[in-house]
């Protein structure tokens, strides 16, 4: 069956459904790398800078949406930027559960499901939870990377069903910001 809209799930009911001993059939998070570009700590201390992609609202983001949020801004960097030149890193992870009390929509179909009945839903895909000002992507670089980055972010955050925002400002600063 295809994927329900994100419109059907982005809004946050009810406790996180996230205890995999008691869920049986629930699908694996697929989202292969968290860390893009380069990893490595020693190499990461030329960085200058960092940029943030920050969510607004209060709300859940599927796994798919993650992960196309993710590839957009790793393809986007290494094609203009060289992996030797950033750090991007995903800080969430889609560990809800979410189910779907599928309905059929067919001739003869309401002989073959309940309706309301055990309406509790089978699970259908994984979604991260996230508050107001929780960051989503955190990105290092140098300075004179900053115009890629910022369209990097600007398309991940385009895969998202939330607004975001991007916060710029130098590493290891403690409260000097810059908003975008």
């Amino acid at each position: 069956m295809p994927v329900r809209p994100a419109r059907c799930y982005k809004r946050i009911k009810g406790p996180p459904y996230t205890r995999e001993e008691y869920i049986h059939g629930a699908p694996m998070i697929q989202i292969p790398k968290f860390d893009m570009g380069t990893t490595s700590a020693a190499a990461r201390t030329a960085f200058t800078m960092t940029a943030k992609l920050v969510v607004e609202e209060r709300g859940q983001i599927r796994m798919q949406a993650l992960e196309a949020a993710r590839q957009m801004a790793s393809k986007y960097l290494t094609k203009y930027v060289g992996d030797a030149n950033y750090y991007l890193r995903l800080n969430v992870v889609p560990h809800h559960v979410l189910r779907e009390n599928r309905m059929l929509a067919m001739a003869g179909a309401d002989r073959l499901q309940e309706g309301m009945r055990l309406a509790f839903g089978s699970p259908a895909g994984r979604a991260a939870r996230v508050e107001p000002g929780q960051v989503l992507f955190y990105a290092e670089f140098k300075p004179e990377h900053l115009p890629h980055i910022k369209e990097a972010l600007r398309r991940a955050a385009s895969k998202l069903p939330l607004p975001t925002r991007i916060v710029i400002e130098p590493k290891g600063n403690g409260g000097n910001k810059t908003v975008t």
